[in-house]
């Protein structure tokens, strides 16, 4: 995925921003102040979820400015180029709005095939203290990015689990009924580290 142009309007600090990044990495430098994670934070809204700070779309509007808007140009070898915008609705200010392709988008599920985004902060540094399951959820998040199905085998396997010790706990002479679960326990297991591994060797 390549960023060829990203604008963005009343954004922050920025009144209005064309930026067209020359090369696939990037490196931001500047005053504190300047506006740098600012810029990061735009990117991260183009893809599902509530972005880099997690702020309400009063936040992230411009003291004195009109609404909101952050619009991109992307572009890969798969899809070639595709046109995303996001930023708050005119009509209700407090509401956040998708495009693709100058359409708007139904629900945000609908951007995840296009564009996702994985950061990593300083904040996150518990990242690399955390236990193995801290460190396999990030690893989930990224897989996840490459994978649309991955979250609904995660929920299917901790739903199983949570069955499973359930059933031993008030009906463990129900072999059968536990057995059934045991087989669906193991295949979404395999679909999840499969996936994993799919990731670790892309």
């Amino acid at each position: 995925m390549r960023i060829d142009r990203l604008v963005l309007t009343e954004f922050r600090n920025y009144e209005r921003l064309v930026w067209t990044p020359r090369s696939r990495l990037v490196v931001l430098t500047g005053e504190n102040g300047a506006g740098k994670t600012n810029l990061l934070e735009a990117l991260s809204l183009l893809a599902p979820g509530r972005g880099l700070r997690g702020a309400s779309n009063a936040q992230i509007q411009r003291q004195q400015g009109g609404p909101w808007g952050v619009v991109a140009r992307l572009s890969d070898n798969r899809t070639g180029e595709v046109k995303l915008a996001t930023g708050a609705d005119p009509a209700t200010p407090a509401r956040r709005v998708f495009r693709l392709n100058g359409e708007v988008a139904r629900n945000q599920g609908m951007i995840a095939p296009v564009f996702s985004t994985i950061w990593l902060t300083p904040q996150m540094d518990r990242l690399f203290s955390d236990p193995a399951s801290g460190r396999r959820r990030f690893l989930d998040r990224l897989v996840l990015a490459l994978d649309a199905n991955h979250a609904r085998e995660s929920a299917a396997h901790e739903r199983a689990l949570t069955q499973r010790n359930r059933l031993l706990a008030t009906r463990p002479d129900q072999n059968s009924w536990l057995d059934a679960l045991e087989d669906s326990i193991a295949r979404h297991a395999v679909a999840l580290t499969a996936a994993r591994m799919a990731l670790t060797e892309a």
